[in-house]
């Protein structure tokens, strides 16, 4: 009666049904990972913003390599802004998705030490191969409070460090880069400033991150898993239409001869 199934199209179509059930039930399981992922990002996000805020020397220093646990933290720092060695940031958006830059400015510590400090967005309000302008901050000693961030990477941020770029003119913010570049001892990292809030024409300050999507991984997850039950649930669907359309057929042919006048 299935006697069709061990013919080469069905063969190889059972093998077909056979990869594709565990490659489903896989990609289902990647898909929660990333959702679990997604979802302890966003608590370790939450939990960093919601600390009060800590001197930024408790979490960084010199050479230090901001850590996954230590990202947003709140820090404040007191100094006072080094707006001779501001540089700028190419090729940063706000929030409409305007292209622009970000503002780096250093910030002399008390101890002599410098925190790179990114004052926010401005717009490319001239030719890229100026020094924009930039409002300046205010004078004098200042306290800033910030989200800790991690030296950016060409590794981990996917932005080529372009070299021969405009003089104060930088793709990455790099603690390292400006260390060199200063001649001094800078905190590893950089603060993404908070507060004080800017007044009148200053950077737009960058907003925190996304941290209540939890996007839609786990609805993939599930419709993964649906995929790979409806699998079999398909295959015995057609084994058995192909038994029935053999059987109608067979049945067809039989009536066929039954039908035909006998010769003499």
């Amino acid at each position: 009666m299935y006697r069709f199934l061990l013919s080469r199209q069905w063969v190889i179509l059972t093998l077909v049904a056979l990869v594709l059930i565990p490659v489903m039930i896989r990609l289902g399981f990647w898909q929660l990972h990333r959702h679990e992922h997604r979802v302890a990002q966003n608590q370790l996000i939450s939990d960093a913003l919601g600390a009060p805020p800590v001197p930024a020397e408790r979490l960084t220093s010199p050479g230090h390599a901001v850590s996954h646990d230590e990202l947003y933290r709140r820090v404040t720092a007191t100094g006072t802004y080094d707006t001779a060695h501001e540089v700028v940031v190419r090729r940063r958006t706000n929030a409409d998705e305007q292209v622009g830059f970000h503002v780096l400015t250093p910030l002399d510590l008390r101890d002599g030490r410098v925190l790179l400090v990114n004052r926010g967005w401005i717009p490319a309000n001239g030719a890229q191969t100026a020094f924009p302008k930039i409002p300046a901050p205010a004078r004098g000693e200042v306290t800033v409070t910030g989200r800790l961030m991690a030296d950016e990477t060409t590794a981990a941020s996917g932005i080529k460090d372009v070299k021969g770029l405009p003089d104060r003119q930088v793709m990455l913010i790099n603690s390292a880069q400006q260390a060199e570049t200063l001649g001094r001892q800078v905190l590893g990292g950089y603060i993404e400033q908070t507060t004080p809030t800017p007044k009148g024409d200053t950077p737009e300050l960058i907003p925190p991150p996304d941290h209540s999507s939890i996007g839609p991984h786990m609805a993939y997850a599930i419709q993964w898993w649906l995929f790979s039950a409806g699998v079999p649930v398909g295959w015995v669907v057609l084994a058995r239409r192909e038994r029935r359309d053999r059987a109608a057929a067979a049945s067809q042919a039989t009536n066929a001869r039954s039908d035909t006048p006998a010769t003499v």
